[in-house]
């Protein structure tokens, strides 16, 4: 009996410390991310208050080829910011998102859901709205 309580205690006691301690990785979302398809690696870091994401790898050529300026065309997407989350909120930050597969700019917002796990949304009219789980990489 006396075994029990002293292990039931221990386990709400770590508990404790844990809800104390535990969402420190809330606080970071800075670092590299693999996006859904695991095919793409965008890098987040600290911008103006908030959270800027620039894609560091993608596959076969990666150009911006459905930028909406010609001219941006033929760039490579690798090196383009698509991720501008400077506006903290409830749940994380928001913004815009440009996704280079369409050549739209999103009204966007990103939030950690688990210590390897961001949850990116871009959303038309804030009605339409399309979210990824994004894996941390490193």
């Amino acid at each position: 009996m006396m075994r029990s309580r002293l292990l039931s205690l221990t386990t709400w006691g770590l508990f404790g410390l844990g809800a104390v301690n535990g969402p420190a990785w809330a606080a970071d979302p800075a670092g590299i991310w693999l996006t859904e398809t695991g095919s793409s690696r965008i890098r987040i870091a600290p911008c103006g208050g908030g959270y800027c994401g620039t894609i560091v790898s993608a596959p076969g050529k990666a150009l911006d080829a459905k930028n909406p300026d010609p001219a941006l065309r033929s760039r490579s997407v690798v090196g383009v910011q698509i991720l501008d989350a400077r506006q903290k909120d409830a749940s994380g930050y928001s913004g815009s998102l440009y996704n280079p597969n369409d050549g739209k700019t999103y009204s966007g917002s990103m939030r950690l859901t688990g210590p390897t796990t961001l949850e990116v949304s871009g959303c038309v009219m804030s009605v339409f709205c399309k979210r990824q789980s994004w894996t941390r990489a490193n």
